[in-house]
């Protein structure tokens, strides 16, 4: 009975050894070279060996972090001592793990906290050296390909420079349009190679440019940075490629549009001159309507395309485009006041028919030929061949007198001036002279038939007006010189004097006012004298 209790006793010491051997599994951490310290207990599901294998990582893992802060290593006291750096868990501490060393779990944290925090700075550091010798490679080697490929560039662009300058008169013609020049040789020359010149430095900026991110990634607290250039970049530049390809289906619609717009103003517009060649005909509607009513006509559609297109145009529906635009208005309608007036006169004056260009007119005090008309000024030429600009609102606002209107019905411009004789002289006389000195007169119409009018009675003389027509209004100024000239000539001739017999008191009455006949001038004696030798 004994031996079989000892037995039994000695099968279950066997078993309790066995359990506590299984339990007791152990796994050494050895994240570098060194075993750090060894793990005999399971935690949460966790066997030994997995956790030293997860705590391995944790530490291996942090000492490759850049950059590296030596005093970021923390313990936390709980249920559970967890050893931290920078508040992630790298080893934690369980009552079970005491179970074997006789220690408690403070004094299991004090005695591996240094060792894992010396072991991990000493392995950082070692790494730290080793990347700082990678870091400076790299930065010299990207300097050096930087550098290589900018004078690559400056060589290459210096030879195609050369090259274009050697052969610069084939390469550069200009342009000409028939007789016009439009752009000279020397004009395209420099833009040719002021855009060589840009594209060379766009290509440095770009080198560079490509060369920052690779300089940056080398340095780990420049790391962010790097990315914030790309981004500067590349963002602006996603976002102007997804407005472009948003946009298309608005930009076919506006090309429609305009093309629309523009075949309708085409059309309109052969209308308009074929009606002020007159080889279209309207009733009612006048040749020399024709282009400012297609003007007008001209502004409305593209008003109204405006109109349409407006909220297709990108950026439309924003704020600030609506705020400018009011601006835009606001300060076009109280800067443009006049000018509105006068554009609003232009087109009165247009279908009103005052004058047209090359009539005689008379606006106001000035006289002389129309040389231009539109909807803001009419521009004059006077006899003196001074050309005079006057604003439409105010002719529309004054008087004209159009010379030129009775001579193109056929009717003739009647020039007219008076002349006083005393009432010893027969005014059938008077009549029959100054008929005859406007028949004389160049300019002056034989049909009709010049014909004097008697304007008034006065006390000491009577006032004989001389009527005459010329079909040629714009020579009014030299007719009338003929004329005047004339009139003297024959009354001379006739022995009248157009003098006012009130000069009769002041004067020696045997003495006439008009010139001798047989008394020569100056001048006529000298012809005289040098025809005879």
């Amino acid at each position: 009975m004994r031996t079989f209790s000892l037995l039994l006793l000695f099968v279950f010491s066997s078993l309790l050894a066995l359990s506590q051997q299984k339990k007791t599994e152990s796994h050494p951490v050895i994240p570098f070279s060194d075993t750090l310290y060894v793990i005999t207990q399971p935690m949460g599901g966790f066997s030994a060996h997995e956790r030293g294998l997860v705590e391995e990582e944790r530490i291996s893992e942090t000492s490759r972090e850049i950059p590296f802060y030596p005093d970021s290593f923390e313990v936390h006291y709980s249920d559970i001592i967890n050893i931290t750096y920078r508040s992630k868990v790298l080893v934690s501490i369980s009552e079970e793990d005491t179970l074997l060393t006789g220690k408690t779990k403070a004094e299991l944290a004090e005695e591996r906290f240094p060792i894992i925090k010396n072991a991990i700075t000493k392995q950082a550091r070692i790494k730290g050296d080793k990347n700082l010798l990678l870091n400076i490679a790299s930065i010299v080697i990207t300097l050096v390909v930087v550098i290589l490929l900018i004078r690559g560039i400056r060589w290459l662009f210096k030879k195609i420079i050369l090259k274009i300058y050697g052969d610069r008169d084939r390469y550069f013609k200009g342009i000409k349009i028939k007789n016009l020049q439009i752009i000279t040789k020397t004009q395209v020359e420099t833009t040719v190679f002021t855009l060589i010149k840009g594209l060379r430095w766009l290509l440095y900026i770009l080198v560079v440019y490509l060369a920052l991110p690779v300089l940056f990634s080398v340095m780990p607290w420049a790391e962010g940075i790097a990315d914030q250039v790309i981004s500067w970049t590349l963002s602006p530049i996603k976002s102007v490629l997804s407005g472009i390809i948003n946009y298309i289906p608005n930009l076919f619609f506006i090309a429609i549009i305009l093309l629309t717009t523009r075949y309708i103003l085409r059309f309109v517009k052969f209308l308009a001159l074929q009606i002020e060649s007159q080889s279209l005909s309207l009733p009612g509607f006048y040749p020399d309507w024709a282009l400012p009513t297609f003007k007008i006509f001209k502004f409305i559609i593209y008003a109204f395309t405006l109109v349409v297109i407006f909220p297709y145009l990108p950026g439309s529906d924003s704020a600030v485009f609506k705020g400018v635009s009011v601006f835009l208005g606001i300060l076009f309608s109280l800067g443009s006041s006049s000018a509105i007036g006068n554009m609003v006169a232009g087109l009165v004056i247009t279908y009103m028919r005052p004058f047209k260009r090359g009539d005689r007119v008379k606006i106001g005090v000035v006289t002389g030929d129309v040389v231009e008309k539109n909807l803001l000024v009419t521009r004059v030429r006077t006899i003196k061949n001074e050309e005079i600009t006057i604003p439409n609102l105010s002719i529309l606002n004054g008087h004209t007198i159009n010379f030129t209107t009775a001579s193109e019905k056929n009717q003739g411009l009647i020039l007219h001036t008076t002349i006083t004789i005393g009432y010893d002289v027969s005014w059938r006389k008077v009549h029959e002279l100054l008929i005859e000195a406007a028949k004389k007169t160049e300019l002056i119409e034989v049909d009709p038939a010049p014909f004097v009018l008697q304007t008034s009675l006065d006390d000491f003389y009577v006032s004989y007006q001389i009527n005459a027509y010329t079909a040629i209004p714009n020579k009014m100024a030299i007719t009338y010189s003929n004329l005047y000239q004339n009139i003297q000539d024959t009354f001379a001739e006739a022995e009248i004097e157009i003098m006012s017999p009130n000069y009769n008191a002041i004067r020696d009455g045997n003495h006439k006012a008009y010139p001798d006949p047989d008394k020569k001038t100056p001048k006529e004696s000298s012809d005289t004298e040098e025809t005879k030798e």
